[in-house]
């Protein structure tokens, strides 16, 4: 009796199934644009976009001219946008704004296609075109509906494009001067700023224009040390005149004066230019180390990057397991487990950051003493 039930109810369903298709087949079939409308629109109602959009591609043709036409090609591009074709759905909204620019849709239409266009996009390391298309998009719309409630959006989308290309030239540029590469560095960096003074990236720039200009001299053989430490010179004010409390600073002052003490120039210091000669006065007045106890230092030095690489990896395993825990756990329990795992991630890596920085310090000092 039971196997006679299951029986049935999966005849049942299979009935029900192929129902469906063949009303779906059966829109394909028939002349009647109302009918392949009205299906259609179910199918949109529905969620099956895939279907829906298929019926109404198929309705292109037969609707030119009807009082439909608009909205068969509106929905078309719709049903496309709902499942996740943006690139279809992009050329499709395209269409539509050419045949219909007045229509009430357009508006709506307009943004559904930068939605699309947005999607095509790539982070900051990739090709940028795509982004360019999308904010020579968005910037027609924001002209054109300045009022649209879509305005604040479109917005967003802006920044977020303008900082991802700032970003771009700037990691570009910088990208010498983590090879090493100072002078080409230097005028990359210089050139950024050229074409784009409002860089969100500024300090930045500036910060590694300095640096490279001074390792760039440093690097160089002595006659030509003293006109790139002027240069140097030229990048420190430029940066410290739009940024005087920034960290970095610390670090170019004693550059700063030690490039201004082999050029020659005298002139009234500031208190931080100041505190940056007396340390450096400090370090020269101490006892040369011998090699055996610059080796200890940076044997210790290594040991402290890789205990805080160490720290690093656990309180991520920490982490992974904090999001992991058992679905029974409460919501408040594992918002503190989580919180405290990277809170404990957070002051790993901080560590390791410190290692690091005391490490490249070390370096520098054993190269300027030599």
């Amino acid at each position: 009796m039971r196997n006679l039930k299951i029986t049935a109810v999966l005849l049942l369903t299979l009935y029900m199934l192929s129902g469906c298709k063949s009303y779906y087949e059966s829109l394909f079939r028939t002349q009647d644009l109302d009918e392949r409308f009205r299906g259609a629109m179910y199918f949109y109602d529905k969620g099956k976009f895939r279907k829906a959009a298929a019926l109404f591609e198929s309705m292109l043709f037969l609707s030119q001219g009807t009082d439909k036409e608009d909205s068969v090609q509106f929905y078309n591009a719709m049903s496309n946008y709902r499942y996740g074709d943006y690139i279809t759905a992009e050329a499709n909204f395209n269409k539509f704004l050419e045949v219909f620019p007045r229509s009430t849709m357009s508006e709506e239409a307009r943004f559904l296609r930068i939605k699309c266009l947005y999607e095509g996009t790539y982070r900051w390391e990739l090709d940028q075109v795509p982004t360019q298309k999308a904010m020579a998009t968005i910037a027609e719309f924001m002209y054109d509906n300045p009022r649209s409630e879509y305005y604040d959006v479109c917005k967003a989308m802006m920044e977020e494009f303008g900082e991802r290309l700032d970003r771009k030239s700037y990691e570009a540029a910088k990208l010498y001067y983590n090879m090493k590469d100072y002078k080409s560095s230097h005028y990359a960096l210089k050139t950024v700023l050229r074409d784009n003074s409002d860089n969100r990236y500024r300090e930045e720039i500036l910060y590694y224009t300095a640096m490279s200009s001074y390792r760039y001299a440093f690097n160089s053989i002595r006659e030509k040390q003293k006109e790139r430490y002027m240069t140097f010179i030229d990048d420190y004010y430029n940066f410290i005149g739009e940024y005087p409390k920034a960290q970095e600073r610390r670090e170019l002052d004693r550059m700063f004066v030690r490039a201004q003490k082999f050029v020659g120039l005298k002139g009234a210091l500031d208190s931080a230019q100041v505190a940056a000669a007396q340390a450096i006065a400090n370090d020269e007045a101490v006892t040369p180390r011998s090699s055996k106890n610059i080796r200890a230092d940076r044997k210790n030095t290594k040991r402290a990057i890789k205990d805080a690489k160490k720290a690093v990896k656990e309180a991520e395993n920490r982490s992974a397991v904090a999001r992991k825990v058992n679905e029974e756990t409460s919501g408040t329990q594992r918002q503190n487990e989580r919180r405290k795992a990277r809170k404990e991630r957070e002051e790993a890596m901080k560590l390791y950051e410190q290692a690091k920085a005391k490490a490249k310090e070390q370096k520098e000092r054993e190269e300027e003493t030599k």
